[in-house]
């Protein structure tokens, strides 16, 4: 018995996704509400744990995550009132047999805010980066274009990781205006999957494009395996929420 949750939180005053030691993270919130609820023990008998599709990184957002457990589903609602402000349950629901929340997902879509004017916002600084110089926006856009398909990505994810595979295959990105704020310019793209900070490169990259500090072609090219230094910053994490999770359609 798999139960899938989907949820969202405000990564700002998280630790990430993964539970560490002591420290404030959206699993060990998330986790110690469904053992209020169902006891320490999952269905098989080992300690009741979460699995996740993307485990999101320090003051990164969730709109669409997805995670699972071993157990019977619970109401959201009840969840919701043992849970903090800053995460809730938007759905609880018994998953098909052999269900993983990571590996049975097909595909993540992330969405990176740009607030693109002067003055900063009381409303966006958890929400978006602020951006107050003139951006290019078609360069902007010839990057987004590029990137679809498969490419190398070593550029753009820290030196020091844990992957051992560099392509990724990306299905769409575009720049889009915010559709909740003025002067907001977002990024959405979906892949496969992502390696760590590879859309926070990719954005403080995209910026330097779109400030004329390099060129489309100098980006496209960091796309056939470059060393990390070549590319660009990595923007700040609070611009950042995982949109959505796709899974195979259920017969």
């Amino acid at each position: 018995m798999i139960t899938k949750l989907t949820l969202e939180y405000d990564g700002t005053d998280f630790i990430g996704w993964a539970r560490q030691p002591g420290l404030r993270t959206v699993q060990e919130v998330l986790e110690g509400a469904l053992r209020t609820v169902l006891g320490e023990h999952s269905a098989t008998g080992e300690p009741l744990a979460l699995t996740v599709a993307g485990r999101t990184d320090r003051g990164v957002h969730a709109w669409g995550q997805v995670a699972g457990y071993a157990h019977e589903a619970v109401d959201p609602r009840r969840l919701n009132g043992l849970l903090p402000d800053d995460i809730a349950i938007l759905s609880a629901e018994p998953a098909p047999d052999g269900w993983d929340a990571r590996r049975s997902a097909i595909s993540r879509t992330y969405c990176y805010r740009v607030l693109t004017r002067p003055a900063r916002s009381p409303f966006e600084h958890r929400y978006a980066l602020w951006w107050p110089r003139p951006l290019d926006c078609d360069a902007l856009e010839e990057c987004a274009s590029v990137l679809i398909g498969t490419h190398d990505f070593t550029a753009f994810t820290p030196t020091e990781t844990e992957h051992v595979r560099f392509e990724r295959d990306i299905l769409a990105a575009e720049w889009r205006a915010g559709s909740s704020a003025q002067d907001v310019l977002e990024l959405w793209i979906e892949a496969d999957t992502f390696m760590r900070h590879m859309v926070r490169i990719l954005v403080g990259t995209m910026l330097e494009v779109a400030s004329h500090q390099r060129t489309p072609a100098e980006f496209a090219n960091l796309l056939t395996g470059r060393p990390r230094a070549q590319a660009g910053p990595t923007a700040l994490p609070h611009g950042l929420a995982l949109a959505a999770v796709a899974y195979p359609a259920e017969a």
